[in-house]
């Protein structure tokens, strides 16, 4: 009984611990995977352009 006892537990923490590299692998592809394709077909990751709004030319300023 022990030993059934023992292969269960074992069985139960090798599932846990394989759903979750499952889930560190998604997580780590869907973090760097490429994305946003372009009109070449191809996707690549890039930053965010910054625009600042049309008539602002200065920065924030203390109030």
């Amino acid at each position: 009984m022990a030993g059934e006892t023992g292969s269960g537990a074992l069985r139960e923490l090798l599932l846990v611990a394989a759903v979750a590299g499952a889930g560190l692998l998604l997580a780590v592809v869907a973090a760097f995977g490429p994305w946003h394709p372009t009109s070449d077909g191809t996707a690549r990751a890039g930053l965010v352009e910054l625009h600042s709004p049309a008539g602002r030319t200065t920065g924030p300023t203390a109030s």
